[in-house]
């Protein structure tokens, strides 16, 4: 029996992976990471490209059959390269399906129809109009995701890159090996779920974790309350109370400025495979997203490897 099995009685199962994908190379960058962790935990992939419904610019009513022509050529093109994919992954147990809508509805209806364990996706993160358009639907899924939601950002070294050249339908054989996963905490009420599900994936692949703490509005608190790093690793130590399982023994950091900043520096100095965050829906996504970005993004966006965030 695996470690795993043994010492986590909540210990993460996967039989369902959600790849959303729009068929861009964004796209692409995530897909071996779909293909790793389907064979790494059993999992069966369900691949989803969602058409979202047509709006115009102009005023007036639109012709039925202008709108009916747009929706039928938007179709074949998309059941065509999701064909295609399909024989990509061929030898993988997986499903396809292409739906009309909003992409966060969709998304969210298809994960809990088909009781999806982890959602994989790509993102430009781009910012500006792009990001009005196209660059928040992925903070608007991990966000209210009804499960975990592993996001490949812009920065993360694309794994097909290392593979010599092969034919088009062929997946890249590497495996994904997380031997370092960084996890991010607030101590909020995600914490506990957040830091459960980092400690799972460090025994599943025998990897060095990391628990972090940012305080980020310390003032003048560092000289009026010098003990403030030393209760903040021991909240950290609180969130992880069983290390038996862990090959390594974990280590805990509490460090000052900016979140996203440090938790980047942070990341890059141990060489993280994985971070792992902790997220409450916010209230307000737009102010999130529009008006400077959330922590979440900014990690997601500045990230040289994936970021996986969990919802208590």
């Amino acid at each position: 029996m695996r470690l795993l099995e043994k010492q986590f009685e909540s210990a993460i199962a996967i039989k369902n992976i959600l790849f959303a994908t729009d068929f861009s190379e964004i796209s692409e960058a995530a897909l071996p990471y779909v293909t790793a962790l389907s064979l790494r935990y059993g999992s069966s992939i369900h691949v989803a490209h969602v058409l979202p419904e047509v709006t115009f610019l102009r005023p007036g009513a639109p012709d039925p059959a202008v709108i009916g022509s747009i929706y039928e050529d938007a179709h074949s093109l998309a059941q065509e390269k999701i064909r295609r994919l399909s024989d990509r992954l061929s030898g993988f147990p997986h499903h396809t399906y292409i739906r009309h809508g909003r992409v966060l509805e969709v998304i969210d209806e298809l994960a809990r129809e088909r009781e999806v364990d982890l959602i994989v996706l790509g993102t430009h993160g781009r910012t500006g109009l792009g990001k009005l358009v196209l660059g928040s639907i992925a903070e608007e899924i991990f966000r209210h995701a009804s499960c975990p939601v592993l996001t490949v950002g812009p920065r993360v070294p694309s794994l097909a890159a290392t593979i010599q050249a092969r034919h088009d339908r062929d997946l890249p054989s590497t495996q994904v090996n997380f031997h370092h996963v960084l996890c991010a905490t607030n101590f909020h009420s995600d914490a506990a779920s957040a830091c459960s599900y980092a400690s799972s994936v460090a025994a599943e692949f025998h990897s060095r974790l990391t628990l972090l703490h940012v305080i980020e509005d310390y003032g003048d608190r560092l000289q009026e309350h010098p003990g403030l790093i030393d209760m903040s690793l021991g909240k950290l130590a609180e969130l992880l109370p069983d290390q038996s399982g862990l090959r390594y023994p974990p280590e805990f950091l509490a460090l000052y400025g900016s979140p996203a900043e440090v938790i980047l520096e942070a990341a890059g100095e141990n060489r993280a495979d994985l971070i792992v965050l902790g997220l409450k829906p916010s209230a307000n996504l737009n102010a999130a997203t529009h008006l400077g970005g959330s922590t979440a993004h900014k990690v997601v966006v500045g990230a040289h490897c994936p970021v996986l965030t969990v919802r208590k």
